[in-house]
């Protein structure tokens, strides 16, 4: 089996990360496999955002968590100090498709630098509130023009490699 396969079968989301900072250039070789994953007509509507400044990344994450009703205190990233957060122009039909394959791309490309992430969503209803469009806005972009696709939350795994469940039977099927 050759080494891509066996990451993908490998990878697992994680959800306990080391405070531990986790350096740009890794940081940057994560972020630039998400932007090269297959989009729709070669549109490349999804774009990552690379939050690494903990005050905005304290504040998504309580945005988040208010969003999901969890009770205060408790944190939707699991302690990950960057959050990659996938956005996707509105206009492109394949917005939605695009943005998850970036986040696909993410997740391995993680796993494949020995770092652990995991997919967090509420992407959407954070960047359609007030203070999602005001974050936005702080950062050059226009909140009308993208959808919030999904958080990759990026960091080192301050746990064992979670096993693999076992996986459902009939979802492969074959017609020949």
């Amino acid at each position: 089996m050759n080494e891509t396969i066996k990451s993908l079968l490998s990878r697992r989301s994680i959800r306990k990360f080391k405070s531990d900072a986790v350096s740009k250039e890794l940081i940057a070789q994560v972020a630039e496999a998400g932007i090269y994953a297959a989009s729709g007509m070669g549109k490349q509507a999804a774009i990552v955002v690379a939050i690494t400044n903990k005050g905005l990344r304290d504040r998504i994450s309580e945005m988040n968590r208010k969003i999901g009703g969890w009770d205060e205190g408790f944190d939707p990233f699991y302690g990950a100090p960057v959050i990659l957060l996938v956005l996707a122009k509105k206009e492109i039909p394949t917005y939605l498709y695009d943005g998850s394959l970036a986040m696909g791309n993410l997740m391995n490309a993680a796993y494949s630098l020995g770092l652990g992430s995991i997919w967090i969503h509420r992407a959407k209803e954070e960047v359609e509130s007030d203070e999602g469009k005001e974050i936005l806005k702080s950062l050059g972009l226009n909140a009308d023009e993208w959808v919030g696709i999904a958080h990759c939350a990026l960091g080192y795994a301050d746990c064992e490699q979670p096993a693999a469940h076992p996986r459902k039977e009939g979802r492969i099927v074959w017609a020949e």
